[in-house]
């Protein structure tokens, strides 16, 4: 069998240990669930995946690419550019191994999100109000950030 990446770009060792680390994360969480005798729900509230799916968003970007949030990335990564609105681009440091790979993860506002979400999910089950309540932080802050760009869009055009 010919090798997936012929150019040894691609960490397929550290991306499986991601996904290791992942599943016994969501393991331990269901095993959790279990212990206190609570279980996820047969269906999702649309309010709740409306209102998660907002705030998963929001706080996956600021996680990913918030200059705010940039010490929390630098052990892994290293400043790129700039990439306004309170935003950076950083690129994960090294070239194969843990740093890397959870440098890759947490630039990556898609990759975050996976992991934010699940948590939100598994948060539901467990601690819903808390869950709720954090969710509707980070959704308010989003509508927010949308209403301060389209202002900002809005201010330039009539200019």
């Amino acid at each position: 069998m010919a090798p997936y990446d012929r150019s040894g770009q691609t960490d397929l060792h550290g991306y499986a240990g991601s996904m290791a680390a992942y599943a016994a994360l969501v393991g331990l969480a269901l095993g959790a669930g279990r212990l206190t005798g609570r279980e996820l729900p047969d269906r999702s509230d649309l309010a709740d995946v409306l209102l998660g799916g907002l705030a998963t968003h929001k706080l996956s970007r600021l996680l990913a690419r918030g200059s705010v949030t940039s010490p929390l990335r630098a052990p892994f990564t290293e400043l790129d550019r700039p990439a306004g609105a309170a935003e950076h681009h950083d690129r994960a440091r090294g070239s194969s191994g843990v740093r890397h790979t959870v440098g890759e993860l947490i630039t990556c506002p898609f990759c975050v999100s996976v992991w934010l979400g699940t948590g939100y999910v598994g948060s539901l089950a467990l601690w819903p109000r808390p869950a709720r309540a954090g969710a509707a932080v980070f959704g308010v802050v989003a509508v927010s950030d949308w209403l301060h760009l389209g202002y900002e869009m809005l201010r330039k055009r009539a200019t």
